[in-house]
């Protein structure tokens, strides 16, 4: 069995020629997401942009093929937060495209009233996990097609906060921005330790990462709480960068060193920023048990299944 070990000092530099491989990136528009989209077409890769603006998407890929005149770059208009929108792209894309890359990578962070998709379900949770579980469920005809795909979904540190319990996961109870988020983030580690339990013996892997700390898009929401000075002061010197932040997620999807199921963060100090290493999962979130009770939750209120 290969070693969890990540390589010391890893950068993107040290990815190889993905001329054969296809990514899509959820939130390819900015942040996080659109610095995965310009490492990984850098190396060769096709990549599809999802994000719910097409406006948004169009100047992404303005900005990413001004870096890169002959990136291969398609868009795709998503509403993680829309089962219909989920159900009409995935079909579409299982039947004309090959998914070597799923990189479930969009969110919302702090909205600071409880909301809800379009679907009845809270805001964050809805779009942050049940999203991502119904595209991933719709895309595996295309990522089956591929010899070796994965599927990458972004956690955060918030998932081992104790807030996180899954429990209440539509807040029904009580509303937090933050808690809402935290169990948001901790849902996406569950639903892939699940995730890589149902695919044991296959070749399609699942593995979930943390970005650090990295102010980002994600932060809008925070407005208010935070003021945008104190963002920018937080920019500056608390919080990596979202070209650092990237790197967890590039890393899992590009190293053979990777095992299905592991959980992987930053190496450097409170594992903020730095290259990429396998972390210690939110205490329980291996257990079966809670690893079931989610997906049987997932599965009925979305409505969606997974063909495995």
């Amino acid at each position: 069995m290969p070693s969890t070990l990540a390589p010391a000092h890893w950068t993107p530099d040290r990815i190889g020629d993905l001329r054969d491989r296809v990514a899509l990136v959820t939130g390819g528009n900015s942040g996080i997401g659109l610095e995965a989209a310009r490492v990984l077409t850098r190396h060769g890769a096709r990549v599809l942009l999802a994000g719910r603006s097409q406006e948004k998407l169009d100047e992404a890929v303005a900005t990413l093929r001004a870096d890169q005149p002959t990136a291969r770059l398609d868009t795709i208009v998503l509403d993680l937060g829309c089962l219909a929108s989920i159900a009409e792209t995935s079909a579409r894309l299982a039947d004309t495209e090959t998914i070597d890359l799923l990189f479930n990578n969009a969110g919302v962070m702090n909205v600071p009233e409880r909301r809800t998709t379009s679907d009845g379900f809270e805001l964050t949770v809805g779009t942050n996990h049940l999203g991502h579980f119904a595209l991933t469920a719709g895309l595996l005809p295309a990522l089956r097609r591929a010899e070796a795909a994965r599927v990458v979904t972004v956690s955060a540190i918030a998932a081992t906060w104790r807030s996180g319990r899954l429990d209440d996961l539509m807040s029904l109870r009580r509303y937090g921005g933050m808690s809402a988020y935290a169990k948001s983030k901790r849902a996406n580690v569950v639903f892939t330790q699940e995730l890589s339990r149902r695919l044991a013996g296959t070749a399609l892997r699942a593995v979930s990462v943390h970005p650090g700390s990295a102010v980002t898009n994600l932060q809008r929401h925070s407005e208010g709480v935070l003021s945008r000075a104190m963002i920018a002061v937080l920019r500056n010197v608390a919080m990596g960068s979202p070209e650092g932040a990237a790197w967890p997620s590039l890393y899992v999807a590009t190293s053979p060193e990777v095992i299905s199921g592991a959980f992987y963060g930053p190496a450097g100090r409170d594992q903020t920023s730095g290259t990429p290493k396998p972390v210690k999962l939110p205490r329980g979130a291996d257990d079966p048990a809670e690893g079931a009770r989610l997906w049987a939750e997932s599965e009925r209120l979305t409505g969606v299944t997974f063909a495995l």
